[in-house]
Formats: C-alpha cells, sequence, structure tokens
C-alpha cells in the first residue's frame, strides 16, 4: 500500500488527562511525482472513469491489484478525493442541492429565469472558432445583468448561450472523467522508485 513505506513517528495523544505515545505513519510526508514525469506521455494511459469507479476498482482492472490506488490519484494531482474525483451520478443531484438550493416554487412564473437553485444561471458562455469562451460570471440577484448579456434588443442574443447552475456542475464532474494511468509495463517500477524516496 501506498503508506507502506512512509516512515513512522511518535506522536503524543491526550486521553482522560494523560498523555500516551503511539506509533503513526508520517502522512505528512507527501511525494508528488515530477512534472516532468507527468508529461512524459509514453509512461501513461487515457482512462475514462465510469460511474461509480473507484481508485481501487480502476486499479484492479488495470493493474490486477487494488492497492495501487494510490497511482490513480497521484499521477492525476488528486490529493482531495471528495473535490478532485467525479461523483457517481446518484450523488450529482445532492450535491447541486446541497450547493444551490432548490429551485423556487416553479408555480411563480416571475421567477424565470430564477436567481437560485439548480436552475439559476450560473454563466454565459459563447463560441467564438469552435471554442467555448465564459463571457460573464452571473451575478445572483442581479436580473439586469441577465438581461443586457442574453438579450439582444428585443430579442436573445445567439451568440451568448446561458449556462444553468446543474449543467455547470455535471460539466466540471464530467471534466474529471478522463484520467492519465500510469502504464501498467511501468507501475512496478514506479511504486520501487517511489518507495525509495
Amino acid at each position: 500500500m501506498y503508506f507502506d513505506s512512509f516512515e513512522k513517528i511518535y506522536y503524543d495523544f491526550e486521553v482522560n488527562g494523560k498523555t500516551q505515545k503511539s506509533i503513526m505513519t508520517n502522512i505528512m510526508k507527501n511525494v508528488r511525482v515530477r512534472k516532468e514525469v507527468l508529461s512524459n506521455i509514453t509512461l501513461f494511459d487515457k482512462y475514462i472513469i465510469r460511474d461509480g469507479e473507484s481508485p481501487e476498482y480502476i486499479a484492479e482492472k488495470v493493474y490486477g491489484k487494488p492497492y495501487y490506488h494510490w497511482a490513480i490519484l497521484l499521477a492525476n494531482d488528486m490529493y482531495d478525493y471528495l473535490n478532485d474525483y467525479p461523483l457517481a451520478e446518484r450523488s450529482m443531484s445532492k450535491m447541486i442541492l446541497d450547493k444551490y438550493g432548490p429551485d423556487p416554487d416553479p408555480d411563480n412564473l416571475s421567477d424565470v429565469p430564477p436567481l437560485t437553485g439548480p436552475r439559476a444561471i450560473h454563466h454565459y458562455e459563447t463560441i467564438i472558432d469552435g471554442e467555448i469562451f465564459i463571457v460573464s460570471e452571473a451575478i445572483p440577484g442581479n436580473r439586469e445583468s441577465y438581461s443586457n448579456l442574453a438579450w439582444n434588443g428585443e430579442s436573445p442574443n445567439p451568440n451568448i448561450i446561458p449556462i444553468i447552475n446543474s449543467d455547470h456542475e455535471y460539466a466540471v464532474n464530467e471534466s474529471k472523467r478522463e484520467i492519465k494511468i500510469i502504464a501498467p509495463s511501468v507501475i512496478e517500477q514506479v511504486s520501487l522508485e517511489l518507495s525509495k524516496l
């Protein structure tokens, strides 16, 4: 496992007013693969994370060993499993609801587009020469900023596309699915080198 070769340290815990020493793995030692190595594409394969695949599952699938999950995370600069790794589809709705709150009452048509909730405008985009550019961040609660960007006089501006909160979050999540996998032919060598650090 990734932390097995890390040095051990003594750590003092206070339990019921008494200090106890425990041997712990020094998690402050954080090994990151150098940028030059990561950019050497001959060592990597591309992989698309399917819904619900954990790093352990991918490591088992690719390397035949689930304990190489650290290699998946390390090769992709994923240090915060909750924020760097794509969420499963079933978790996305909850995350969006927690982050943006519920949509306003659908019977209240005066709140179109809504100013809060998953259907509120997150930002605007435009396409120039086939590339997507963010035109403006939406200003929460400022309907004037919406109309200035989205409307050209009396008609919708065809060059400006509003992106709602839920669509933005799904796009961000999907962008995390394509990752680099250290080639199986070199994973043992990479593991050996890391154990020497």
